[in-house]
């Protein structure tokens, strides 16, 4: 039966990828379109791909940014009988008032208002039955194409096995209910402290990993400027308070929204609501201490110390030719480091970084991905609410201010005073080396040893071209060998041809797939 419902999947798949007419190019409008009707597993895988601009092109990763996952809504009964099967319980039971129209309606839930008995207003969302078994099968239908997709358009900019890996861990992160309701939970209790802050509160009794109830929270949605004019706000105020969360939220945390939209964000008077904490963004305590360096680097112009910071925080799946690493990084300070600071975009900055790591072959952690588009999309909202703000300079105070509040004078003035001691004693020793160095150059004693650095790539290819053109040869050589060996007189000889001249062939054969082979697109 399982193997049926993949064979079917597999034709509808099939049907849809000939209908785009795949075989005759993927451009980044028709790959949208295709991801639109395969249904919820591929828009996700879309949405993923769209934040990857370290693996992917700048123009596929803005068409796949607009992708949506909307979808026709549940018939009541069908929600109804979800909930009643999950908490082994009736509605009317659970729930003083439950609303048949849904506030929302996507391919993987959807939202119902609803009232506690206690008359607490929430929102109810609802898991789509079946929507786990779809994407799991789809996602194992995509493992088993990942070799022919190799081949694609796509195949030779994407490392697809770590793509589908972060998908399967997105999908298990979002189709489970309780992950979303922890992480409210933890969002809730890091910002406790946060002035003009609020995020719905979950309802751990009704919750479970199909349904997930939260306090209902009004408030006018972040972009809509006139309407916050009319209710008293100051949407540059608004603007600063919401920046400033999220700049906590990424330095002093790191535990962020990573799709800050206006449809996420509600304003009410002076407070944020955060809402959708089901895609959140975690950086590792190394990670957001390389963010700060990368900040402070940028802003002073070091491009030796961004350097650093670019290859502390990537992998890289190939070696790093540093010299053309530095050219370019120092390309990019010259674009941007002559300008004001109020006036260079903080997502424009991020994006041209990741492009530069995916030109290096340098790999970039998804939690840092999903950075730069929760900054690129809150650039987008801010531009709506206050487009003076920059998020570049908010960040560069908050890094400034933190490492002021945590500086320890006293270790500090310990640390300086034993790197004098240290360049003392250096200096001291440099005078007796200069004089041994001189003296061996004298006695005509003196070697240089000259390393070019940032060529072992090209020596590699140089050795990988010499190898194949001597594979080549030898496969020519096996076909003339074999050739002449046909008019030789010798005996057995198969439909003709000696037996030598069979071993020939094969041998001739066998070195010349090897040789296609070792020539075909590599990721």
């Amino acid at each position: 039966m399982r193997a049926q419902a993949d064979g079917g999947r597999l034709k509808e798949i099939l049907g849809i990828l000939s209908r785009h007419q795949l075989a005759r190019g993927l451009t980044p409008e028709k790959l949208r379109a295709i991801l639109e009707e395969l249904g919820p597993t591929f828009v996700k895988l879309g949405q993923i791909m769209s934040m990857r601009r370290d693996m992917l092109p700048e123009a596929y990763c803005l068409e796949l940014g607009k992708l949506r996952s909307e979808a026709s809504p549940m018939p009541f009964p069908q929600v109804k009988a979800l909930i009643e099967e999950e908490f082994q319980q009736d509605l009317e039971k659970m729930f003083s008032s439950f609303s048949h129209q849904p506030l929302g309606s996507a391919s993987i839930a959807q939202v119902h208002s609803a009232a506690l008995p206690d008359g607490t207003r929430v929102v109810v969302k609802v898991q789509r039955p079946g929507i786990r078994e779809t994407m799991s099968r789809d996602i194992q239908l995509l493992r088993r194409a990942a070799g022919p997709i190799r081949y694609t358009d796509l195949g030779g900019v994407l490392d697809w096995e770590q793509l589908l890996d972060e998908l399967w861990a997105v999908t298990q992160q979002e189709l489970d209910f309780l992950t979303e309701a922890k992480n409210a939970q933890e969002f809730r209790d890091q910002n406790r402290n946060t002035t003009f802050f609020a995020c719905p509160r979950v309802i751990h009794t009704h919750s479970c990993e199909r349904v997930l109830v939260m306090e209902y929270m009004d408030g006018i949605p972040a972009d809509r400027r006139e309407e916050l004019e009319k209710a008293g706000c100051d949407p540059a105020e608004i603007g600063r308070t919401l920046a400033g969360q999220y700049m906590k939220q990424v330095i002093d945390h790191g535990f962020f929204q990573a799709d800050p939209h206006p449809g996420n964000l509600l304003i009410r008077g002076r407070t944020v609501v955060w809402l959708d904490l089901g895609m959140m963004g975690r950086l590792s305590p190394r990670d957001q201490q390389l963010i700060r360096e990368g900040v402070a680097a940028f802003t002073e112009d070091d491009v030796d110390r961004l350097r650093g910071v670019v290859l502390g925080i990537g992998v890289c799946r190939e070696p790093v030719d540093r010299d053309s690493l530095n050219d370019d990084l120092r390309e990019l300070m010259d674009r941007y480091g002559s300008a004001p600071l109020d006036s260079i975009d903080l997502g424009e900055v991020l994006e041209a970084l990741l492009s530069l790591a995916k030109s290096h072959h340098i790999s970039i952690p998804p939690g840092i991905s999903l950075l730069g588009r929760g900054i690129v999309t809150l650039e987008g909202t801010l531009a709506a609410l206050s487009p003076e703000l920059n998020l570049l300079e908010i960040l560069k105070g908050r890094v400034k201010a933190e490492a002021f509040a945590s500086l320890d004078w006293g270790a500090l003035l310990e640390e300086e005073g034993w790197k004098l001691l240290t360049s003392g004693r250096k200096a001291a020793a440099l005078a007796g080396q200069t004089f041994d160095l001189v003296r061996t150059a004298l006695k005509g004693q003196a070697r240089v040893n000259v390393h070019l650095a940032g060529r072992e790539r090209e020596t590699a290819r140089l050795e990988a071209l010499g190898n194949r053109l001597i594979r080549c040869l030898l496969c020519c050589a096996l076909v003339v060998g074999g050739c002449l060996l046909c008019t030789a007189p010798l005996s057995p000889a198969p439909l003709g041809i000696p037996v030598p001249a069979w071993v020939c062939f094969a041998l001739a054969a066998g070195l010349g797939g090897e040789l296609l082979w070792s020539m075909r697109p590599r990721k």
